[in-house]
């Protein structure tokens, strides 16, 4: 590893997904090696990442942008020798994450947040959980056409499943075209039988790696989109609006457009097999290329084999990204630097 800080981020440390909230990939990589190794310069974190400067540069502009990261060099663009960076706390990451989506909603609501209520030509605030599903409620009651939901969230509670699961139980009954957007479940499952039923009734499913809001929307009159994703109790948006509601369909039908169907796409990518389970697992623990493959009695080059199918799996580079990705979803722990074992495309 190039930079001076050495470690490795641990099980424990959340670290939140800077892409769910309209990052790039980029941005999303450097933020995790700030987090996880602590203060470095630029082109130390050019160097651990493999990255070209120009992308470690402009993925700085980025995160000093949306308030994630502080230091460096004075002057809009940040060389690779300015000095040291270092990443805001991952709580108050969430928070500026937050902070940044709300405030992009809040225009197409024609308020900013915290100031007076929009008009209704614009929208309206619904203040809780309860005004939400009240209004929820009543929208679904006179449904006809089609029912557009997206939902970032990988775990729901009990209340929220039961609810929802009636929803659309109603509107399948009914005829109404249901479409439902969400995310591959936190645990990984594999089971596509939930997606399978729901179509079966009538609804089409689909998975996408990031959503960037929670909403619904109402035979396309009407759309709700939740403040925080995070915390539902914070109120939702109503938007009656022709314009907005036909900008957020235009974005539902983008996302839903470059979404997955679980019943033909198979595994989601962050399940891994007992071998990949394995192989990480004893890099991590120091193991060489060899000494590793040796105990799992494998041959060296199934070994990297395996690591590159990982790396292409979850769209890095190199083993030190992979074991950021790897980290940051609490999967297993990353692998470590291991010197020249650990060389990237190295061949036994």
């Amino acid at each position: 590893m190039a930079g001076s800080n050495t470690g490795v981020l641990t099980l424990g440390q959340a670290v939140p997904s800077l892409v769910r909230w309209g990052l790039s990939a980029d941005a999303d990589l450097v933020y995790r090696c700030l987090v996880s190794f602590g203060d470095q310069r630029a082109a130390e974190v050019a160097a651990d990442l493999g990255l070209a400067a120009r992308r470690v540069r402009v993925a700085l502009d980025e995160l000093v942008d949306a308030g994630l990261v502080q230091g460096g060099g004075p002057g809009p663009s940040h060389g690779v020798d300015a000095g040291s960076w270092r990443a805001v706390a991952p709580d108050a990451a969430v928070e500026a994450v937050r902070r940044r989506a709300l405030r992009r909603l809040a225009p197409m609501a024609g308020a900013e947040p915290g100031g007076p209520r929009p008009g209704p030509a614009k929208g309206r605030l619904l203040p809780d959980l309860g005004a939400t599903r009240r209004r929820i409620a009543q929208l679904v009651a006179v449904e006809r056409g089609e029912h557009l939901a997206m939902n970032p969230e990988q775990v729901f509670t009990t209340d929220a499943l039961t609810i929802g699961s009636a929803i659309d139980a109603d509107l399948l009954r009914r005829r109404v075209r249901v479409r439902s957007l969400g995310r591959p479940p936190a645990d990984g499952d594999r089971s596509s039988a939930y997606t399978a039923e729901f179509v079966r009734l009538g609804g089409e499913h689909r998975l996408a790696e990031r959503l960037p809001y929670k909403m619904m929307i109402f035979d396309r009159r009407v759309a709700l989109v939740a403040v925080d994703p995070l915390a539902l109790d914070r109120g939702t948006w109503e938007f009656t609006d022709p314009a907005a509601v036909e900008s957020l369909l235009t974005l539902f039908v983008r996302q839903w457009s470059g979404a997955t169907d679980p019943r033909r796409n198979g595994v989601p990518t962050v399940v891994l097999t007992q071998r990949e389970k394995a192989v990480v697992a004893l890099l991590a623990d120091g193991h060489t290329d060899a000494t590793a493959a040796k105990h799992l009695g494998m041959s060296t080059r199934t070994l990297t084999y395996t690591l590159r199918g990982l790396m292409d799996r979850f769209g890095v580079e190199n083993r030190f990204q992979l074991g950021l990705a790897l980290g940051a979803m609490r999967a297993i722990m990353p692998p470590g630097p291991a010197g020249g074992e650990m060389a990237e495309g190295s061949e036994r």
